[in-house]
């Protein structure tokens, strides 16, 4: 393009090297801290309950009331949402860099916090635990349009999609991690007190040191993004930032000369010419421009999340529905985080982190709108293929599993990842963070409607199968179908979002031209659907 600055040009046209893997890891981690600490809730939740709700009386072992329990999983989507909103606008107002390590920094300090959770009651332990995960979420808030901004930013335009795709991919690796954590705390308490099932010795089948299991499973969440402070801090501010919205071409000119190691001319006059005008985000230039690929991102990750977390969040009940894991009242506490880690180890890594991957093998073969569409589409059959012979499923719990693990493939190579990385091209530079955070607090938001509305929809529709202190629901059967018809809307929604596939940042945006053609080429310039 011929009002291209040359530093972004050379960001562009910049051959994959050791810089843009530097990149991925350093925003990666804190996506591998994110999902840890977002995921591993599910893994303590019935131990939480065994702990703090032990009923001597009662023939199956203790549960979190349903206020509690709904608390617990979904206070630190509150928190998420809140931070992505905020730390999203910071991110357009102060510069990528500032704000990235404060996100980090509230991340570690609050994983650390919640394994500290203290009290003299349950609800005291709870209400701490809740506190700290509301502000463990708002950090994790922050990364997500920080991230993915930082990454668009920095990536070629031929490789861009891929390198986004696998700072995202870093998720599957911190659930997958969280399970084998859990596997290997819990395996070794089981190990070292040995204590008898529930149905034989209620009082003394949760040993008294499995209350620091939770606790050790929450904290090591801190310890890869501390690992990763430094370097966050080393990272220069991105060039677009820098040149764009900051409009100091010659800091961006030098900044990316020792990114690249070549150099770089500052062309302050061209930054001069290019996208004065300046429309805010509640304007009607930018409902014109982007306003349906608002819609489209917000409405598409809001419902792929409401599928996405409810089934992640209640892969145990699920499990135990189907008769997958042992029945509660069989296990010791420890044995019981043991199965449930060893059953979401086994989906992690035979459907998520797959799923991840192919991803960023394909995404810059087939494109964004393909994957995006087709992940809805095969999450839609599965899992109406799962719901509609349910009872099947009852005798046949391989083939159960299987099945769900292919929603979660499809979900990941398909539009978890994809309504992750649109939001971070679609929008000019000054509003970039901005749009990703609205997007992604939508997609929060879908989450809290999965974390919450599935623990009430999924109980039994029998009144003597219902867990103590719910009311009857839909059952798991109905909750799948629901899951099924949101995917549906999915796809529908998806058809407003563009293909940015090859295509530089500044030319889907329209920011490399002047202020004269900007309208004209943007309303004319349709990516075919």
């Amino acid at each position: 393009m011929a009002n291209q600055l040359g530093v972004l040009n050379a960001l562009d046209a910049a051959k994959t090297q050791w810089y843009h893997f530097t990149a991925i890891v350093i925003a990666g981690m804190g996506f591998f801290t994110d999902a840890y600490d977002l995921f591993s809730i599910s893994l303590i939740t019935k131990l939480l309950g065994r702990i703090y709700y032990f009923e001597p009386l009662s023939e199956k072992p203790g549960t979190l009331p349903p206020r509690i329990a709904a608390a617990v999983n979904g206070v630190a989507f509150c928190g998420t949402l809140a931070g992505q909103l905020f730390f999203g606008w910071l991110g357009d107002k102060l510069g990528r860099k500032r704000v990235y390590g404060l996100t980090l920094m509230l991340m570690v300090v609050c994983s650390i916090a919640s394994g500290l959770s203290f009290g003299t009651s349950p609800q005291g332990v709870m209400a701490t635990l809740c506190f700290f995960r509301f502000w463990l979420g708002f950090g994790i808030g922050g990364d997500y349009p920080l991230s993915a901004t930082i990454m668009s930013e920095y990536a070629n335009k031929k490789t861009r999609g891929a390198f986004i795709a696998a700072v995202f991919a870093m998720q599957g690796l911190g659930i997958l991690t969280g399970g084998i954590v859990a596997l290997i705390v819990s395996a070794a308490f089981d190990h070292a007190y040995k204590v008898h099932p529930y149905n034989v010795d209620r009082e003394h089948s949760t040993a008294p040191e499995a209350d620091y299991i939770w606790r050790i499973i929450l904290m090591f969440g801190a310890l890869p993004a501390l690992l990763t402070y430094y370097w966050r801090m080393k990272m220069p501010e991105t060039a677009r930032y820098t040149a764009l919205v900051a409009r100091n071409a010659k800091q961006a000119a030098a900044d990316m000369s020792k990114v690249l190691q070549v150099d770089l001319n500052a062309e302050q006059e061209k930054v001069d010419k290019i996208g004065t005008e300046q429309f805010g985000l509640f304007s009607k230039e930018f409902a014109q421009r982007h306003g349906l690929h608002l819609l489209g991102t917000t409405s598409t990750w809001f419902l792929l999340d409401i599928a996405f977390y409810s089934s992640n969040l209640f892969q145990k009940d699920i499990f135990s529905a189907i008769g997958w894991l042992p029945k509660a009242e069989t296990m010791t506490a420890t044995k019981e985080v043991y199965e449930i880690a060893k059953a979401q180890t086994l989906i992690a890594l035979c459907g998520t982190v797959p799923g991840y991957w192919f991803t960023v093998a394909f995404i810059e073969h087939l494109g964004r709108f393909v994957i995006q569409l087709m992940g809805f589409f095969f999450m839609s059959v599965f899992m109406f293929a799962l719901a509609i012979p349910y009872p099947h499923w009852k005798t046949h719990n391989t083939g159960f599993v299987i099945m769900y693990s292919l929603t979660f493939f499809f979900a990941n190579f398909g539009p978890n990842a994809t309504t992750f990385i649109v939001p971070a091209e679609i929008f000019p530079a000054r509003l970039r963070s901005t749009c990703h955070g609205i997007s992604a607090a939508a997609g929060k938001a879908g989450a809290i409607v999965g974390s919450f509305g599935f623990l009430y929809a999924a109980q039994s529709t029998h009144h003597d199968k219902v867990d103590k202190g719910y009311h009857t629901g839909i059952g798991v059967k109905n909750a799948l179908i629901v899951l099924g018809a949101v995917n549906c809307l999915g796809m529908l929604f998806t058809l407003l979002v563009p293909e940015t596939m090859g295509r530089s940042l500044e030319d889907i945006t329209g920011e490399n031209e002047e202020d004269n053609g900007y309208q004209q080429r943007f309303s004319v310039e349709k990516v075919p659907v």
